[in-house]
């Protein structure tokens, strides 16, 4: 399913509004970490410059609010010479990765250009995150659901599934696992949460996120889900 047929398939979903306050918020947050940490991401372009060169960036077309795509930035993690249209999971110990590439992993640091994409209203600082156009076929059964709502930096999937890339069993299909099990198990973890959701509870997501890039955060099932793989 293309970007195209995703945006027609779509069209019907309704948008949960996302508030007058919420975006508020967002803009106060995402212009006070720009501020805060600009000098980190000039040392981080340069740092992927010297080791690799260009691109610096990382775009990918993602599934925004109502099923509508949109251009999503990170700091690039994979070698210059990987495909850009490659494997689509990100996995533990991915060979693809360069030096800067696993620091930026663990640290969570390559999500900070995402900050653009908050000024632009693709995205908020608390929302679900947005899949690839290669997991697109995942938004049925109910989970179409999840598009309601505008993706984001911080949510209750992205908090409990902070060491997601360890998740995948040792043996067997990662991309039907994460199809079978992982993506439902977070899009129902988000849908229990965001029909419901307050400012207060998204400050609390907030903390929590902060929180798991630290090493303080909820750690998923693993071995339930090893069992299920």
């Amino acid at each position: 399913m293309n970007a195209l047929d995703l945006s027609l398939h779509r069209s019907g979903i309704s948008r949960a509004s996302h508030g007058f306050a919420r975006r508020a918020i967002d803009l106060v947050l995402a212009t006070a970490a720009a501020i805060v940490f600009a000098p980190l991401m000039l040392v981080i372009a340069l740092a992927l410059f010297l080791e690799g060169g260009r691109p610096i960036f990382f775009a990918q077309t993602r599934v925004g609010a109502g099923g509508r795509p949109f251009r999503m930035y990170k700091f690039r993690k994979f070698d210059v010479r990987c495909d850009s249209h490659g494997f689509a999971l990100t996995m533990a110990g991915d060979s693809r990765m360069t030096t800067i590439g696993r620091i930026l992993a663990i640290t969570k640091f390559d999500e900070l250009p995402q900050l653009w994409n908050v000024f632009k209203g693709e995205m908020a600082i608390i929302g679900p995150r947005p899949e690839s156009l290669a997991f697109a076929d995942c938004f049925r059964g109910g989970f179409e659901d999840i598009l309601q709502y505008k993706p984001g930096l911080v949510g209750p999937a992205q908090v409990v599934y902070r060491n997601e890339a360890h998740c995948y069993p040792q043996s067997g299909d990662p991309l039907l696992f994460y199809r079978e099990v992982l993506f439902p198990a977070k899009a129902k973890l988000d849908l229990s949460y965001y029909p419901k959701r307050t400012i207060i509870s998204d400050i609390v997501w907030m903390v929590r996120g902060f929180l798991a890039v630290v090493g303080r955060g909820s750690s998923p099932p693993q071995a339930s889900f090893q069992e299920q793989g």
